[in-house]
């Protein structure tokens, strides 16, 4: 796979009927790995080896309901109280961030109300804090570490 800008990480891997596989930390179990998995693998690791969030905050791919569509987050990681700390969007190092995809993670965060949003092809990332009473954002240089 591509090498992505990330410190380097090590993963377990498998194949099964001649299909990768990597170990996801937080699922549990192996996952497909896809361009788009290669850049959510790097995040959580990421996330729990650079930015000290705990596993037990960090949720993956689950279902939300947005305008009577159900869609699926990436990765969302959660303060201690059970709000939204971080809304993830990653993508596979093809597809360029531009508005579009940007567009993408805000929509989901009117259903989820996250502090900040991280979005990444796992080559160029981009984090936000949330300013919900003036309803704009303010991009930082990196995600916040875990307080």
């Amino acid at each position: 796979m591509l090498k992505l800008n990330f410190p380097d990480y090590q993963f377990r891997f498998k194949s099964n009927e001649n299909k990768p596989l990597i170990f996801d930390e937080i699922r549990k179990k192996f996952i497909v790995l896809t361009p788009e998995e290669w850049v959510r693998q790097h995040t959580l690791k990421y996330l729990i080896s650079e930015k000290n969030y705990p596993k037990s905050l960090i949720n993956v791919e689950r279902e939300l309901k947005l305008h009577n569509t159900l869609k699926r987050y990436d990765i969302v990681v959660f303060n201690r109280d059970g709000s939204i700390r971080i809304l993830v969007e990653c993508k596979a190092p093809g597809v360029v961030i531009n508005q579009q995809t940007f567009d993408q993670i805000a929509r989901y965060n009117f259903t989820l109300n996250a502090d900040y949003l991280f979005l990444t092809n796992g080559l160029n990332h981009f984090a936000c804090r949330m300013d919900f009473e003036n309803e704009q954002y303010t991009f930082l240089k990196e995600v916040p570490t875990y307080e």
